[in-house]
């Protein structure tokens, strides 16, 4: 069952109660945190459920939606917006498998028999046949302080068989009517999953390794037994017919061919100059679940930047370095020069609005992750970010356990897990008193040998991070931008991802000093 507005939990619980199984949806953060902690092990995600069918593409699609959709409200609209209501039930049902059933409660304005929305139901009479819409008499909220009149609407994915007769109710009716209407409803389409969707409904969450705590003895992690090694097709690259008079061309990998995989859910583009530019031969193969292709968890074009990322990382920067303990200096040294080290070169990801970095982010972990490297960081700009990483992170099947918040631990203490994916914000990473600072808690539980994954996701965050003339004079370097250093420089193995849609709007050496794993050329 999938609910697209789960709120706190009031309507899934009751459909947990006659064990159905869930998927639930809920875009405010505070109402997600409680779901998650209400429906452990429950696929949760936190996107506009005015698009939930596009976001979901790929899941399985459930055999009964039960929803309350906001009446007139949409995310990042400060107007009143009459078509929400609409929009919502419009895209469940789409994501309705045939034959299921979809039952609202909306508000009683939305109705079959007014006039405004009249058109709306009749097209969804093509695919879908109303079976009821019924109004409720507000009086049955009265012991939760309000009296407003709503409507339940029944309805069931298989075509009307008259398009223009939609059963409806105008008057408002009270509990006991409306009890005796709904027990003479038909029974639900029969609706039998084929072999083929219970093998991706059994197979949607990957069995990741659990956390295991310091005070806990040593086990030896586990890794999910359906691992494969990702094969593609290295294509040669040829040129188009030369700079054509548009901006930009549609994008999809030029080089390589991944079998089953399908295009971007959404149209890419790159410019078309760049277009006209050979990208290199990757040899590198990630190894991952095999439901990421079977079940299109990544994207062909996600897949490709997991691909390039991991052969980016696979090389050093040449010659090698002596870090002095500040972490702030970084010498030449001799081959043979003891504590000499060699740096991982890091990866830019650049992709803009659409493209899904987050996902794409989550993927590189979990390459990274099936292949034993059981540690990661992610840092980005803002607390609220780490529900994005939840999401992302959990639609390729690990569990939001893995995501450990570093702001829910003591600055200065010992950091209790032995494997996860940390997350922080750029300024809890700078942030240090009475000698105490998060960027050493941090390389204390990575350890020194730390090549699992860093993604610095808005890595803008970190400009600045030299001191440069200024209209006025100097300008200090950016606090933000020195800690990002230290800590690429504190772990010189790791697989550094840069992340940002804006890298490319402002050229400037000092402002990318903190790129130091991925030298311009």
């Amino acid at each position: 069952m999938l609910e697209p507005s789960a709120g706190t939990g009031l309507l899934a619980q009751m459909a947990k109660l006659h064990s159905a199984s869930l998927m639930l949806n809920e875009l405010a953060p505070d109402r997600s945190k409680i779901l998650r902690r209400l429906f452990p092990g429950t696929p949760i995600f936190s996107v506009n459920a005015e698009q939930i069918n596009d976001y979901l593409v790929g899941k399985t699609q459930p055999s009964v939606v039960l929803m309350n959709p906001p009446f007139s409200s949409s995310p990042k609209i400060n107007s009143r917006n009459p078509d929400a209501t609409k929009s919502h039930i419009n895209s469940a049902l789409q994501r309705l498998a045939d034959g299921g059933r979809l039952v609202t409660i909306t508000a009683n304005w939305f109705s079959p028999a007014n006039p405004s929305w009249r058109e709306t139901f009749l097209k969804w009479q093509d695919f879908a046949r109303v079976l009821m819409s019924v109004g409720v008499n507000g009086k049955v909220y009265s012991k939760h302080g309000t009296q407003i009149d709503t409507r339940i609407t029944v309805i069931d994915k298989v075509p009307a068989d008259n398009h223009r007769q939609i059963p409806c109710i105008s008057e408002t009716l009270d509990l006991p009517e409306l009890l005796a209407l709904i027990e003479q409803l038909p029974k639900r389409s029969l609706w039998e999953r084929s072999e083929k969707v219970k093998a991706a409904a059994k197979a949607i969450v990957v069995q990741l390794p659990k956390r295991i705590t310091v005070a806990q003895p040593e086990t030896v992690s586990f890794l999910p037994d359906n691992v494969v090694v990702l094969e593609y097709e290295v294509i040669e690259w040829t040129a188009s017919e030369g700079l054509k008079d548009t901006l930009y061309e549609t994008y999809r990998p030029q080089r390589i061919r991944i079998k089953d995989a399908l295009p971007h859910p959404s149209l890419l583009c790159e410019s078309a100059a760049l277009a006209l530019v050979s990208p290199p031969a990757p040899t590198y193969k990630p190894h991952f679940p095999s439901n990421i292709i079977t079940q299109a968890l990544l994207s062909e074009a996600q897949l490709e930047s997991v691909i390039y990322a991991g052969q980016t990382h696979s090389e050093f920067l040449s010659g090698f370095y002596i870090v002095d303990d500040s972490w702030d200096n970084v010498t030449v040294a001799a081959t043979s020069s003891e504590n000499a080290v060699k740096f991982r070169r890091g990866w830019f990801l650049g992709d803009g609005t659409g493209a899904g970095k987050g996902r794409q982010c989550a993927g590189i972990i979990l390459d990274n992750w099936c292949q034993g490297r059981q540690k990661a960081i992610w840092v980005s700009k803002s607390s609220a970010l780490i529900e994005d990483a939840r999401r992302d992170w959990c639609a390729l099947g690990g569990d939001a356990k893995d995501i450990i918040d570093l702001s829910n631990i003591k600055l200065g203490d010992p950091i209790p897990f032995t494997q996860g994916i940390l997350f922080c914000t750029y300024s809890t990473l700078r942030s240090q008193k009475n000698g105490k600072s998060r960027l050493k808690q941090i390389v204390e539980w990575a350890g020194i040998g730390f090549e699992g994954a860093i993604a610095f996701d808005e890595c803008h965050s970190m400009g600045n991070a030299m001191a440069q003339e200024g209209k006025l004079g100097m300008v200090a370097a950016s606090q933000q931008g020195i800690v990002g250093l230290r800590l690429q420089n504190a772990l010189p193995q790791a697989r550094v991802i840069y992340v940002s849609a804006t890298g490319a709007t402002k050229v400037c050496l000092s402002r990318w000093r903190v790129l130091s794993r991925a030298p311009l050329s």
